[in-house]
């Protein structure tokens, strides 16, 4: 890899603020996590390759001279900083550009502040920043990482006593949610005229107008029949009134997708009149064009569910007009005896760190058929490992007789109750196993607070980089912690 020539500028200090706790103990991890980032070298990696990557794509003359290539160094790296900061907050991109303007101290982490100068980021610019990385390459260099600091000396440069053990797991599953309505059948149609009316409302609003009544009138037409279809269940005879009310609704969704076709056949031919862009203009006509291609199913579904009283398979259900890869998770528990979303995998090591994870985009499938690959992603960056536990999820003769294979001790919760029993009579066993409970509560932490509730990205391949992002925040967060209880405690002893 090419070295880029880059002197860290000199930051003004940070002023002192006394008397909030909660901001003091937030400033102190933010300061921390800037000298794992710096000291750790994991900043240098990751700007260095996109720098490498696309040295051509900078707003600067192009050029290889030294000057530029600290140029561009500056941007990326302001760029990762403002990425963790904002998955550290869980803001959105618009909360998050008021709030880095506002503080002293996002300004200071992420760069901006220097010599008195201060230049305001958007949100459509923290939007880019995020795609500036390659989200398997930040994967990789996060787990590199990780392993790196297995050794005692790169431990002990970041202030850690002890070097991180990666030899013993905890993993589990659960479901990244999907950000859509329940139920899912008629509700579809009313998303649907939603979103057509509003992309017609802006087309409109540029002054390119076809003829046809009021847009928000057709909207109120169809919240009045939703509201009405919701009270059915309250009354006698509801599944004949549910059925006259779909077949309103489904002749009102068909007039308004006419409606639809029409204003996207008029920006295709005047969008030049406008003073949209032509990227501007083809981002309203794929809005149209992406609830237009799957009105048609969801009209067919609802019909089959309402009018035929049939129900319709899960693998050809249409949950979401945006999220394309929401699947039905069954989950079997309580207050959530089935889920709608995609399956996501997390293993921990003891002290909390991530160390893999994965989103999965096909059907669900049963969690023990995923170990395999899983410990081969293990082996391949942290080295033998000495335990694997997990649920029963995981349990099956195929992963017993692998685990034994590999010499790695197996403290899967079995589901034989025979089994079950004898595993707990080992102390280890159930050491393990009592650890594995902070796994459940780290992958709340994970999705409610560093994911955000719920995850707002719909495309999956947006929702993994926000999820290795979070996983980058959230591993910097904790050797942050780490850090510092390391520190305060030899302050401790020396006392």
């Amino acid at each position: 890899m090419k070295t880029v020539p880059f002197q860290y500028e000199l930051r003004p200090e940070l002023p002192n603020v006394y008397g909030t706790k909660d901001y003091r103990e937030f400033r102190t991890i933010l300061l921390k996590m800037d000298e794992i980032l710096i000291k750790s070298g994991l900043e240098h990696r990751l700007v260095s390759q996109v720098v490498n990557r696309h040295s051509d794509s900078f707003d600067e003359p192009r050029s290889s001279s030294p000057q530029n290539s600290c140029y561009r160094y500056k941007i990326v790296r302001h760029a990762l900083r403002c990425n963790i900061a904002r998955h550290l907050t869980g803001e959105s991109y618009r909360l998050f550009s008021i709030r880095l303007a506002d503080s002293t101290l996002f300004r200071w982490f992420t760069g901006i502040t220097a010599f008195g100068c201060r230049k305001a980021i958007s949100k459509s610019t923290l939007d880019r920043y995020e795609k500036y990385f390659d989200e398997s390459q930040v994967a990789q260099d996060v787990r590199a990482c990780l392993a790196g600091l297995s050794d005692f000396d790169k431990a002990h440069t970041l202030g850690l006593n002890d070097p991180i053990d990666c030899s013993n797991v905890f993993m589990d599953t659960t479901c990244i949610k999907a950000h859509i309505h329940f139920p899912v059948d008629w509700v579809l149609l009313r998303d649907a005229a939603r979103s057509l009316i509003s992309a017609i409302k802006t087309i409109r609003a540029k002054g390119l107008k076809h003829r046809m009544i009021t847009p928000h009138l057709l909207l109120k037409q169809m919240n009045i029949l939703c509201i009405e279809m919701s009270h059915t269940r309250r009354k006698s005879h509801s599944n004949k009134q549910r059925k006259t009310l779909f077949r309103a609704m489904k002749k009102l969704s068909r007039c308004i997708a006419k409606h639809g076709e029409r204003y996207r056949d008029l920006l295709q031919e005047r969008g030049h009149e406008t003073d949209w862009t032509p990227l501007q203009v083809q981002q309203v006509i794929r809005r149209l064009e992406n609830i237009l291609e799957q009105l048609p199913q969801a009209i067919k579904q609802a019909h089959e569910r309402i009018i035929g009283e049939r129900k319709v398979p899960s693998h050809k259900k249409l949950l979401s007009l945006y999220d394309k890869d929401a699947r039905i998770i069954i989950r079997g528990k309580a207050g959530s005896e089935v889920e709608f979303g995609q399956k996501f995998l997390l293993v921990e090591q003891s002290d909390g760190l991530i160390l893999d994870w994965q989103l999965f985009n096909d059907l669900p499938t049963s969690d023990n058929q995923h170990l395999a690959l899983i410990l081969n992603r293990l082996e391949q960056y942290y080295g033998a490992l000495n335990s694997a536990c997990a649920d029963r999820g995981f349990s099956s003769k195929e992963n017993d007789a692998l685990l034994k294979g590999k010499n790695i001790y197996n403290a899967i919760c079995s589901k034989s109750p025979r089994q079950f029993q004898e595993q707990c009579s080992t102390p280890r066993f159930l050491s393990l196993q009592t650890r594995r409970a902070q796994t459940e509560a780290r992958i709340g932490l994970f999705k409610n607070v560093f994911l955000g509730k719920p995850l707002r990205s719909r495309i999956t391949e947006n929702k993994r980089y926000a999820i290795t992002w979070c996983v980058l925040t959230h591993n910097l967060w904790v050797l942050s912690r780490m850090a510092i209880a390391d520190e305060q405690s030899r302050l401790d002893e020396a006392a």
